[in-house]
């Protein structure tokens, strides 16, 4: 069976695939805790760059909602704590991560590509955030951070579905580019994280973030355990399949 999440060591940069793309890479659990798993290494054996990719046609397409059906609200609590975990991770590594986006990448598959210090997107590929629409606050401060105030709070607020050509203006993404061109572009991010030492880049990473992640956390739970999650899910999810 291949392996839910493609970890790859060249050199000084670690790669990070998601691997499940007949499921547009949705993140069940064993999926997050191998992010979770592979950033923490990443983060202490010497690696100066992550990347992270998608095998298929997108690099995450959110919460995976498989057997949804047979998950209780304490469940879906849990995963989304560790999805939150995750994206914190990945949000305080001690050094760039890189995240390199097309397809359709919702929910905390948009968080998931937020959370990265460098954010590549080809100019066709789609982002919403739609947690809210089921009562569920997840990485609104991360994205205040990246997009601004009155910005996080359009997008959130009206469910919006933005391209990548949008996502560079507003600066959701640092740029778009096509995917032939992202070797060349890892080639000159990893080039670039090796200008100064791993110490002083830890440094720097650890001066320069922005650190709300008490409240974030606290945000999701409250949030997440009002009962009736798993309905309000069920809804949202019957409503996007009428459109």
């Amino acid at each position: 069976m291949a392996s839910e999440l493609i970890v790859a060591k060249e050199g000084p940069l670690t790669r990070l695939t998601l691997n499940r793309p007949d499921r547009g890479n949705a993140l069940n659990p064993a999926l997050v805790e191998a992010l979770i798993a592979g950033l923490g290494d990443a983060s202490s054996d010497g690696s100066r760059i992550v990347v992270l990719q998608g095998a298929g046609k997108s690099l995450c397409s959110g919460f995976d909602l498989t057997n949804f059906d047979d998950l209780s609200d304490g469940d879906l609590v849990t995963r989304l704590v560790r999805i939150e975990v995750m994206l914190q991770t990945l949000h305080h590594m001690p050094l760039p991560t890189l995240a390199l986006a097309h397809g359709r990448n919702f929910g905390a598959g948009a968080d998931l590509f937020c959370a990265c210090s460098q954010r590549v997107t080809t100019s066709d590929a789609q982002f919403r955030m739609p947690g809210l629409s089921f009562g569920v606050v997840l990485g609104a401060r991360r994205l205040a951070l990246r997009v601004g105030q009155d910005t996080a709070r359009d997008i959130q607020n009206a469910g919006r579905t933005f391209s990548g050509d949008e996502a560079a203006q507003n600066n959701f993404a640092s740029q778009t580019a096509a995917a032939e061109g992202w070797p060349d572009l890892i080639k000159t991010a990893t080039q670039d994280a090796g200008v100064i030492s791993a110490t002083a880049t830890a440094g720097l990473f650890r001066a320069t973030a922005v650190d709300t992640n008490a409240c974030d956390m606290a945000d999701l739970a409250r949030s997440a355990s009002t009962p009736g999650l798993s309905d309000r899910i069920r809804d949202y999810r019957d409503s996007m399949k009428r459109r």
